[in-house]
């Protein structure tokens, strides 16, 4: 084999072995996207439960504004709407299709906030001291939510979190198999040489530092391809789906990125290694 043969050779495994990590990384990238959309998506539901502050009928201006103050000086406060009586007795007749004030003479229900708390308040136990806390304020008649949607919401939740976190492992495991493999089989085309290297009295560290370190160039570009090919698939999707671009966390989506590019990296450094110290404890009459 001439040296532009070799060359060949040498380049079409690289990019074998690059493409092969790109596509598991990339695979392993929609899995950890999918799993920050579960958790933006979960605190999405958490924080359009509706707690509803009911005031009473002889509630004054000073103490409707320090009713206000108090809920956006809250750290569970996530949004505060406020209902009148107009508007509350427009939804009833929407929501019912029948208008009671054509039969009353005048307006029974309440005027009302309607509270969204942040999600790591939506459980039962921290709505409940939300509740207590609400209904000693002034002004406030009655506070209610729906406990058993709570309930269901969070039911729901545990059990997809358990079974995307369960794939996440098996997924991550199977990533690591798969490149591994892809890894090794292209350095055992080169089990010779890294013997010969040896029998001409070359330590194993200079014999492995050439491999190494384009193990670590090639991981690095697997982990930068999947990436992009991460971001572009995202943007689609967003396109696709405009509703999407609510979920979207810029920030966590940034350091999964940084993450894939550091797993190609480590897996593609650990199997090189690997391959090569594996050969190189090998006699000659073993790598036939």
């Amino acid at each position: 084999m001439n040296q532009k043969e070799s060359t060949q050779v040498k380049l079409s495994t690289y990019l074998y072995s690059i493409i092969s990590t790109t596509l598991v990384l990339f695979m392993l990238g929609i899995l950890g996207t999918v799993l920050l959309h579960a958790k933006a998506l979960s605190d999405h539901f958490r924080e359009n439960v509706e707690i509803t502050i009911a005031l009473k009928t002889d509630i004054n201006t000073p103490d409707s504004t320090a009713l206000v103050q108090y809920l956006d000086a809250q750290a569970y406060t996530h949004e505060v709407n406020y209902i009148s009586k107009i508007e509350a007795a427009k939804m009833f007749t929407q929501n019912s299709g029948e208008d009671f004030m054509e039969v009353l003479d005048f307006n029974p229900l309440f005027a009302s906030f309607i509270l969204y708390v942040n999600a790591d308040y939506a459980n039962t136990d921290s709505l409940q001291q939300i509740q207590a806390s609400l209904e000693e304020q002034v002004g406030v008649a009655h506070v209610y939510y729906h406990e058993g949607l709570i309930d269901v919401i969070n039911r729901n939740i545990r059990k997809i979190s358990i079974i995307l976190l369960v794939l996440g492992v098996i997924f991550l495991v199977m990533a690591f198999v798969l490149i591994d493999s892809t890894i090794k089989m292209a350095m055992y085309a080169k089990r010779f040489l890294i013997k010969s290297m040896q029998l001409v009295g070359a330590t194993r560290a200079f014999i492995a530092k050439p491999f190494e370190q384009q193990s670590i160039y090639n991981g690095m570009i697997s982990g930068l391809v999947a990436a992009l090919l991460l971001v572009l698939s995202l943007v689609l999707a967003q396109y696709s789906l405009p509703e999407l671009s609510d979920l979207y966390r810029a920030t966590p989506f940034v350091i999964l990125c940084f993450c894939l590019v550091g797993i190609g990296v480590l897996i593609s450094w650990l199997s090189t290694r690997q391959a090569v110290y594996k050969y190189l404890q090998q006699n000659l009459d073993e790598l036939y």
